[in-house]
């Protein structure tokens, strides 16, 4: 827990640190040379910073050992992070595209030819930091880590449809000042689509959702192993934070004695911990055989 816990930190920091170092070069660069969208993609890399300390902040959390007050732990704390740097990115669709449309009615200079360039080294940034963050969400089954992965993928697309704009206005000359605008508009759509793909998931988790019907289906498999278990009767399965908690009710022989009975329910969920590390607790209720 505590590699898994140093792992997440890592590559949040790592993007609370280039996301500081890139807002500040398109914010700069968008003002000296007329970009409005260079402009927005600055401001949404701001957004990101705020999105790596949630990020940061749900890390610590849920890695909190359970306590009196929540005896489950605090892995909830991940998904609530998630939904939160999902819903940020919403909100950051919104006000590009409203800011966006608003300067297309309004006269203003082509952008400077050296944003492009800016915007350029901008996208290589991302996309190597995108892919680097992505690799450690996937490796520590972090759902907030995988948020804030897609949160600099998205900055990647603004700063690509600002460069396109920017190409077009360049190219165009003059009556074409607009084009960034509208491709901040188009980068706008797409990283709303991202944020609404990454609030479902994370809202699944927060509520409850079943996770994939592959692990329910091992630790199925795992229990009838166990000798002595003739059934599984139910098997319910939530996720908190990295970890899953298991309610099963397993059948057995009605004939057994209490203390059998017990035996055989301590073995399957010492069985299923083993083979799955993920599965934190897990809760066998005894049922008789129908057989």
């Amino acid at each position: 827990m505590r590699s898994r816990l140093d792992r997440g930190l890592r590559a949040t920091f790592l993007g609370l640190a280039v996301n500081t170092l890139l807002a500040a070069t398109k914010l700069a660069a968008g003002l000296l040379g007329h970009s409005h969208a260079l402009i927005a993609d600055g401001v949404e890399s701001f957004a990101d910073l705020f999105s790596s300390l949630v990020v940061w902040r749900g890390l610590v959390i849920s890695a909190q050992p359970a306590d009196a007050d929540h005896p489950y732990g605090h892995g909830k704390a991940e998904p609530i992070a998630a939904a939160v740097v999902a819903t940020m990115l919403l909100l950051a669709a919104v006000w590009i595209a409203v800011t966006a449309a608003r300067e297309t009615l309004v006269p203003h200079l082509a952008p400077a030819p050296f944003t492009l360039a800016v915007l350029l080294l901008v996208v290589l940034v991302k996309d190597a930091l995108f892919r680097y963050v992505l690799r450690e969400a996937r490796s520590v089954k972090s759902s907030a880590i995988h948020s804030d992965a897609w949160h600099h993928r998205s900055d990647a697309i603004t700063s690509i449809a600002a460069a396109i704009g920017i190409s077009i206005s360049l190219i165009g000359g003059p009556g074409y000042e607009s084009a960034d605008d509208i491709a901040a508009i188009t980068a706008a759509g797409i990283i709303a689509w991202n944020g609404w793909r990454l609030l479902r998931p994370a809202m699944d988790e927060l509520m409850d959702a079943s996770p994939d019907r592959a692990l329910s289906e091992d630790i199925r498999l795992l229990a009838l192993g166990v000798p002595g278990a003739t059934a599984v009767e139910k098997c319910l399965v939530r996720k908190m934070g990295y970890y899953h908690f298991v309610d099963l009710h397993l059948e057995v022989d009605p004939e057994m004695t209490v203390r059998q009975a017990h035996e055989v329910a301590h073995q399957v969920k010492d069985c299923i911990r083993k083979e799955l590390p993920m599965v934190y607790d897990v809760l066998v209720h005894i049922e008789p055989s129908r057989k």
